[in-house]
């Protein structure tokens, strides 16, 4: 089974899990790969971090372009971004690229930009792609003043979606957080999907370590979507960058 990680909002660890992730299901011997369909923000030689981070963490031969199709300098909206160089993000050249990379491993977790439903283009956002994959979702809360609105209305789109809510995370962003206990268990009150894991702040973020801390064995069996969207032969493929 294959899996969509979204988070609560950007910059709330949806990497950093996404890695864990890959490396929890490598140390049982599987083949993993990580996507990061579009990603804005690029270092000076060109490359994004958190792409550089997935591609790390993946155990097969994959091509950055199959990893991180879309990929834009600036650190700004995914459709902001896509507008500016040119481009109009086309969801069946990530479909492409997904599938490669599906015939190649056994897990392929797939992370969003952004929060679950950030434009992509002038019409469609990130849930609308999820939908096109049809993965069950991973949900990744920053914990911080906030995060209870954030996650359970990121939970309801996700369920208003038709989608399944495999699991979530909860990422200690502030260490200092009043009431984090009492916080995380409110969510699990309230959302009707695991909590796979704590993961704790780390001055030094490492995903081998943070794998240590989530129970990959509570993702249960997920159904995927009855009709996946699937790339045509005969689209036009826009071209990144």
């Amino acid at each position: 089974m294959n899996y969509f990680v979204t988070g609560t909002d950007t910059g709330v660890g949806k990497t950093l899990a996404s890695c864990a992730l890959l490396h929890a299901f490598a140390a049982q011997g599987k083949r993993v790969a990580g996507m990061k369909p579009v990603a804005a923000g690029c270092d000076e030689d060109g490359l994004n971090e958190d792409v550089k981070n997935l591609r790390a963490a993946t155990n097969i031969l994959a091509t950055l372009g199959q990893i991180n199709p879309y990929s834009f300098i600036h650190p700004v909206a995914p459709h902001i971004a896509a507008y500016n160089a040119g481009v109009r993000i086309n969801f069946d050249r990530i479909l492409e690229s997904y599938y490669e990379l599906e015939s190649q491993a056994e897990l392929v977790i797939v992370e969003g930009a952004g929060g679950f439903q950030v434009p992509l283009n002038d019409t469609q956002d990130s849930a609308d792609l999820t939908i096109a994959f049809g993965l069950p979702v991973i949900v990744v809360v920053g914990m911080r003043l906030g995060c209870l609105n954030h996650a359970l209305l990121t939970v309801r789109a996700i369920n208003d979606c038709g989608l399944k809510c495999a699991g979530w995370v909860a990422n200690v962003l502030d260490p200092g957080m009043a009431a984090l206990d009492e916080n995380i268990l409110a969510l699990q009150q309230r959302i009707d999907a695991p909590l796979l894991g704590i993961m704790p702040h780390q001055a030094t973020p490492d995903a081998r370590e943070i794998a240590k801390y989530l129970n990959i064995s509570l993702l249960d069996e997920c159904v995927p979507c009855e009709q996946p969207y699937r790339a045509t032969s005969n689209t036009k493929i826009d071209q990144a960058g």
